[in-house]
């Protein structure tokens, strides 16, 4: 998606070989048409898939999540990281490992929102290790429901999570695929690259 990689060039902020900063349009601030934009093609790349439900993972996967959903018309489902007085039983967990915060919370959805004749699309904000994915499509397993795929803002393709979830079957839609972080800069992986190694 053009849009995204020209606004990650402009906006981000590359921290580390491993940590690039989005923070003004994504995950802190929010671009809404941004969003909008992104919603429509996670939107057209699942759009016969008949999802019947989104799953993400609180917070900030939650502005894609509901773009997409208002574009398939579908519900959103997030995972929560803490635990709350209104939602305390009938619940599925998983635990997932946050390699960028250093810290492992088990993500919880209440069971009356997924059930076995849902279709879900998972979306997250990030792709690089794979754990908060692994974690939801472990939820959604949980369920009986079916995982359709996973749609993913801005992939770390020089990290194993998207190898990791393609070994386990799982559809892997990326918008945004970073190549390198390397010497400060922002590197995509080009589509046209990978097909002529194929």
């Amino acid at each position: 998606m053009r849009l995204l990689e020209e606004r990650i060039q402009r906006d981000g902020k590359v921290l580390s070989e491993s940590v690039l900063k989005v923070d003004s349009f994504l995950n802190h601030q929010i671009d809404p048409n941004l969003m909008q934009k992104i919603g429509q093609e996670f939107a057209r790349r699942f759009q016969n898939e008949g999802i019947t439900k989104i799953v993400t993972i609180e917070s900030s996967g939650i502005a894609p999540a509901v773009m997409t959903g208002l574009q398939l018309n579908v519900p959103v489902v997030f995972a929560r990281k803490r635990k709350s007085l209104t939602l305390n039983d009938g619940l599925l967990t998983a635990s997932v490992h946050s390699f960028t915060k250093n810290e492992t919370n088990e993500v919880s959805i209440a069971e009356k929102y997924l059930n076995k004749n849902d279709v879900v699309l998972v979306i997250d904000d990030f792709l690089a290790n794979g754990q908060a994915a692994l974690g939801l499509i472990e939820i959604v397993k949980q369920s009986g429901a079916q995982v359709s795929g996973l749609g993913i803002v801005i992939e770390k393709s020089f990290q194993d999570g998207a190898k990791l979830l393609q070994e386990h079957g799982v559809r892997v839609e990326s918008l945004a695929r970073v190549a390198s972080l390397a010497n400060g800069e922002v590197t995509f992986k080009s589509e046209k690259a990978e097909e002529l190694v194929k």
